[in-house]
């Protein structure tokens, strides 16, 4: 299956994935938590290799375009974070899932990472991520393809 989207980026411009293949899209739950900011930090300390290797990297969470500029800014991210407020590509990639939180269920994105090929077909996904590691998990998968 072939995967384009577009969606309001921390960029301020409209981010069209078929104008950045190969391309990593990890979608997270939500800006400023403390998983959520470990991982963003893990891509954006390896940014320099994924970008040697040929790829886009990409956040993706239902927080608004102003709550993603902050999470950058404050962050020091290089690159985009994506606004998936309307959940149209969280259901493209069918990341959400029920969640429980404080002995309450709510729909919620589960952390997964995918490899998007020059044609947009998925090389590599992850769900259920674990943030450790992961960004050097997702790099090596990619060296080794």
């Amino acid at each position: 299956m072939t995967y384009t989207f577009s969606l309001p980026s921390s960029s301020g411009e409209i981010f069209h994935s078929a104008e950045h293949l190969p391309l990593v899209a990890y979608f997270y739950p939500k800006d400023n938590t403390a998983g959520c900011t470990t991982e963003g930090l893990d891509f954006n300390r390896l940014l320099p290799e994924f970008q040697a290797a040929g790829y886009t990297v990409v956040g993706i969470s239902r927080d608004g375009v102003k709550s993603h500029q902050n999470f950058c800014n404050k962050q020091g991210f290089q690159f985009e974070l994506l606004s998936d407020a309307d959940e149209t590509v969280c259901r493209q990639f069918d990341v959400l899932k029920l969640k429980k939180l404080y002995g309450k269920e709510h729909m919620g994105i589960e952390r997964s990472t995918f490899v998007l090929d020059a044609q947009g077909n998925v090389l590599h996904e992850w769900r259920k991520v674990k943030v450790a590691g992961h960004a050097q998990m997702v790099l090596d998968a990619i060296r080794a393809a």
